[in-house]
């Protein structure tokens, strides 16, 4: 009898796709965040970050949007402005490498009650682990991490209504 190791290299998936992320302000101001964690690696700290995800297959950037808010924070009252920032990310998360076009909206409520998970898919439950409305000045004076990690710079133009004529690149 003879024993047998068979070795398998181990396959590497990026998922290549186009996003749409939002910034959302309120009523007061304010700007809606989520705070998650990474699933499939601990090490990594939390972080907050603007709601967004995958565009779909004949679906516009806006409407990506706005169906993100809808399923990340419960939002059906939105309106979605332009296009503010854009950006191409390499990231791991959940197990899986993202190679992901993004395109960032701003978008505005009078709505403030959260109702996080409304449709969150198996990964993003996992790495949910709240949601809030941060103001300007909180978000600047934390040492929490962002994602992006130049909101604390940009979004006190978007919440005074100082939006850009075209997208800022923040991936230069």
């Amino acid at each position: 009898m003879h024993l047998y190791t068979i070795r398998c290299p181990v396959a590497s998936w990026v998922i290549k796709r186009p996003a749409s992320r939002v910034v959302l302000i309120g009523p007061d101001k304010s700007v809606f965040l989520i705070n998650a964690i990474d699933p499939a690696d601990p090490s990594k700290p939390p972080w907050w970050e603007i709601p967004g995800g995958g565009i779909d297959a004949g679906e516009t950037s806006a409407h990506a949007a706005a169906r993100e808010l809808h399923e990340e924070g419960g939002f059906t009252d939105v309106t979605i402005g332009p296009v503010v920032w854009a950006q191409h990310v390499f990231f791991s998360f959940g197990g899986y490498d993202f190679d992901s076009d993004e395109v960032i909206h701003v978008a505005w409520t009078e709505q403030t009650e959260l109702k996080p998970a409304a449709g969150l898919e198996y990964l993003e439950a996992l790495a949910f682990q709240g949601a809030r409305w941060w103001t300007v000045d909180e978000i600047e004076a934390s040492a929490s991490a962002f994602l992006p990690p130049q909101l604390p710079q940009l979004v006190r133009d978007l919440v005074e209504d100082r939006i850009p004529q075209e997208p800022v690149r923040l991936d230069q």
